[in-house]
């Protein structure tokens, strides 16, 4: 009986420690306007969705944007350049998105090179993802 206890204890603290280990929007706004040297506060979502938007010159001389895969409404999803669905980014519309760190950076290394040729900064990062916390 005991041991039943000690690991339906040991089961819920690791449970509860993977739940406090989740990543989120807010937590990683905060780990990029940290890592920005600024606020939360100082994070803009107009910035974020002027980012989606705006389109740059392609590798190719086209012009791309966040939008032209994800749609103008990141609630709703969208295609890859070879058709493969995309889930939507809006956190509202898939509470999947930004919850694990990894990923995210993952994709922003990826779609920033793509789409700006660059990598985003800290600040575009956590605009960005000011932005899409809004979205609707």
């Amino acid at each position: 009986m005991i041991k039943h206890l000690l690991y339906g204890g040991l089961a819920v603290l690791g449970m509860a420690s993977a739940v406090a280990a989740a990543d989120s929007p807010a937590s990683l706004m905060a780990q990029y306007a940290q890592q920005a040297g600024v606020p939360v506060s100082g994070l803009s979502a107009s910035r974020g969705a002027a980012l989606y938007r705006t389109e740059h010159p392609g590798r190719d001389g086209q012009a791309v944007s966040c939008a032209g895969c994800h749609t103008a409404n990141p609630a709703q999803a969208g295609r890859s350049r070879v058709g493969k669905r995309i889930e939507p980014l809006a956190p509202v519309a898939n509470p999947q998105r930004f919850t694990d760190a990894a990923k995210v950076e993952k994709w922003f290394r990826r779609n920033c090179q793509d789409v700006l040729q660059r990598e985003c900064s800290a600040q575009e990062k956590g605009d960005f993802i000011a932005w899409l916390s809004l979205a609707r």
